[in-house]
C-alpha cells in the first residue's frame, strides 16, 4: 500500500466527478438540521434518516428547546425508523442541553468556532463521534474538515492507497495533508466517495462498470488474473 500524492487524490475526484456530477451535499435546509441528521445517520441507511427527520418536523420539534422538553420515550418514537432510536435519543438530548447550557441555543455562536476548536468541543459531547463531529464541522459550519466513512476506507483500500495505521485520523490525513483546505472540495469529495460506495464499490465491487478501474490497483490485479487465466496460465508446477 502507498500513500497518495495530490495528483492522485485529485485525479480520483475528478473521475467521481465527471461520473456522477455534483452531489449538493448535504441535503438540509439549515444547520440544526444538519447536525441532528448528522446524528441520525449513525450506522442507518440516509432514505430512513429522512423519515426520521420528516417525523421530527410533522412534530415541529426540529428545535433545541421542543427536543429538550420532549419525553426521551416520545423522542425515541418519532426517530424509530433510523435504528437504534433509544441510544441516538439520547445523543440527540445530549447535544441539545450542551448548546442550551453553553450558547443558550445561540447555534450561529458555537459554529462560529475555529474548526480545530469546534471539533474538539463536539468531540466532547455524548454520542458525537470523529465522523458525526467532521460532519458537522464541514456540513453545518461551513468549515473544511474531511468526512471519513467506510466507504471512504473501503475505497481507498481497493485503489491500494492507504496510511500506515488503520484509524480515523490517519485516514483524513491522507486528505487534510495533501489536498487544499477547501469547503467545496471537502464537501464534494465526501458526498462522491458515499455515491460511489452505494452504487458501484460495493462490499462485492461493480468493478466493469467503474470510472476508477484503470487507476485501482484491484481491479488492475483481477483483469491481469483474467488474462492469465484466457491465456490458459497455470503457474509453475512442483517437480
Amino acid at each position: 500500500m502507498k500513500e497518495p500524492s495530490r495528483d492522485n487524490l485529485l485525479n480520483i475526484y475528478h473521475r467521481l466527478l465527471r461520473r456522477y456530477g455534483p452531489q449538493y451535499w448535504w441535503p438540509a435546509q439549515e444547520p440544526f438540521e444538519v447536525i441532528i441528521g448528522a446524528i441520525l445517520t449513525q450506522s442507518a441507511a440516509w432514505v430512513n434518516v429522512e423519515k426520521a427527520i420528516a417525523n421530527l418536523k410533522k412534530a415541529k420539534a426540529l428545535d433545541p428547546v421542543c427536543l429538550r422538553q420532549m419525553p426521551l420515550e416520545e423522542l425515541a418514537h418519532l426517530i424509530y425508523s433510523c435504528g437504534y432510536y433509544n441510544t441516538k435519543a439520547l445523543k440527540i438530548k445530549a447535544f441539545v442541553k450542551h448548546l442550551g447550557e453553553h450558547y443558550n441555543d445561540n447555534l450561529a455562536k458555537l459554529l462560529n468556532k475555529d474548526r480545530k476548536v469546534l471539533r474538539s468541543e463536539l468531540l466532547s459531547i455524548h454520542g458525537i463521534g470523529e465522523e458525526t463531529a467532521d460532519s458537522i464541522v464541514l456540513y453545518a459550519a461551513g468549515k473544511p474538515s474531511f468526512v471519513v466513512d467506510a466507504y471512504t476506507r473501503r475505497i481507498l483500500h481497493r485503489l491500494g492507497i492507504s496510511p500506515d495505521k488503520d484509524s480515523y485520523s490517519a485516514f483524513q490525513a491522507l486528505f487534510m495533508q495533501s489536498l487544499p483546505k477547501n469547503t467545496t472540495l471537502f464537501n464534494e469529495y465526501h458526498a462522491l466517495l458515499v455515491r460511489h460506495g452505494k452504487e458501484v464499490c460495493r462490499k462485492l465491487p461493480l468493478c466493469e462498470v467503474c470510472c476508477l478501474g484503470p487507476i485501482c490497483a484491484t481491479y488492475v490485479q483481477s483483469q491481469i488474473g483474467r488474462s492469465c487465466n484466457n491465456r490458459g496460465y497455470k503457474g509453475i508446477k512442483s517437480p
